[in-house]
């Protein structure tokens, strides 16, 4: 089976589908290998890292997908490659399907079978593909490293002869994957650190990383199957702002990590909240690419209001391209060697499987993932 990995074009993406360690796994299994040229520069593997584990490196994008039977990616293809895409191919990589109808609606006339990383299920099985996770748990880590670079307040407590300086106070909203690295990462850096989720189930995972969890109560809540917290009403919104206004005051670092899967992330922090801050504090919206946790975040901006600093950075794994591609790439391998077939040396896609159900969501000419056809109220 011919695997043909394309260089990324997005703006500002660093990170790459395949390293040259799993290139070398996928060509002892027997798969061919072609990498466009360039591929993993900027995450520090040079061309020849590739052809020494047998990968073919392809100048020619074009000719590149033209022989490939699968197509790995980080991010979603342009809507203009699609018809370059070869019928019956099976296209991997982070879709972004829930707000990319039209682009899956020419996956399915192209004929190609598109599999939506974002769309692994969070279950045992899948754990060892679930690139979301892989990714938002360096993200949670590039997050405290962009904060502790701007905040003033050195993280952790000193006691020197010239007298004792006391460890930032960080808080971290949001204790899913990304939350919960922030957490640890702070923590190791030295800060006193409490965070927040609206899923008390997690508050026992807060404590084991040694920061204290912040009770608000906001009535009945809970998690959905996946494990993603479920959508507050209004209500529940504003007894969180509430709850949370004094411990945002008092911080030096506010981490914002609250997201809704499929759906416009929830905004928190309100400017009334951000002017109550310290100036020289810094909060941190990791969900501005989804419309942002915090009033007044932008992307890719740092605002300053009031000598509050605001960090809207998009696309966090990419500052630790190396690290972010090591993962995605053994997620990808991971999800291969999960559904491959030596005998038949096809990638065995099973309709009834339940990794395939949520996953894939293009297959012979058709929208086939019930999930998204929800969506588009098919």
């Amino acid at each position: 089976m011919r695997i043909a990995v394309p260089k990324e074009t997005w703006p500002g993406e660093l990170r790459t589908a395949m390293v040259p360690a799993n290139a070398k796994r996928l060509v002892k299994l027997g798969f061919e290998i072609s990498v466009e040229s360039g591929l993993g520069l900027a995450a520090g593997f040079s061309d020849a890292a590739f052809e020494e584990v047998g990968a073919t490196v392809v100048s020619d994008r074009a000719a590149l997908f033209h022989q490939a039977e699968m197509i790995l990616r980080v991010r979603k293809p342009e809507l203009s490659e699609v018809a370059g895409l070869p019928p019956n191919a099976i296209h991997v990589s982070f879709l972004d399907p829930f707000n990319e109808r039209e682009l899956v609606e020419a996956l399915a006339a192209q004929g190609v079978t598109s599999l939506s990383m974002e769309m692994i299920p969070r279950s045992t099985r899948a754990q060892k593909m679930d690139a979301l996770s892989s990714q938002a748990n360096l993200a949670g880590y590039v997050t405290v490293i962009e904060a502790a670079h701007l905040c003033p307040q050195a993280f952790p407590m000193m006691m020197t002869p010239s007298g004792t300086i006391r460890p930032a106070r960080v808080f971290v909203i949001g204790a899913g994957v990304a939350g919960l690295q922030a957490i640890a990462t702070a923590k190791r850096l030295g800060a006193r650190v409490e965070a927040f989720d609206t899923r008390p189930v997690v508050a026992e995972q807060v404590r084991s990383l040694g920061a204290k969890f912040v009770e608000i109560d906001l009535g009945e809540v809970g998690q959905t199957e996946q494990g993603y917290a479920k959508a507050l009403t209004p209500e529940q919104i504003a007894l969180q702002r509430e709850g949370q206004k004094k411990v945002v005051a008092e911080s030096n670092v506010v981490i914002t990590t609250a997201q809704l899967f499929g759906r416009p992330a929830p905004r928190i922090v309100t400017m009334d909240m951000i002017q109550q801050m310290q100036p020289g504090s810094v909060l941190v919206d990791m969900a501005v690419e989804t419309g942002g946790n915090v009033e007044g975040s932008v992307l890719d901006q740092v605002v300053d209001i009031n000598g509050v600093k605001i960090i809207g950075r998009g696309n966090l794994p990419s500052q630790v391209s190396r690290s972010a591609s090591e993962m995605y790439s053994n997620n990808l391998v991971n999800l291969i060697e999960e559904f491959w077939d030596a005998e038949s040396k096809q990638l065995q896609l099973a309709a009834d499987d339940e990794i395939v159900q949520a996953a894939v969501v293009t297959r012979d000419g058709t929208l086939v993932n019930e999930t998204i056809r929800n969506a588009y109220g098919e």
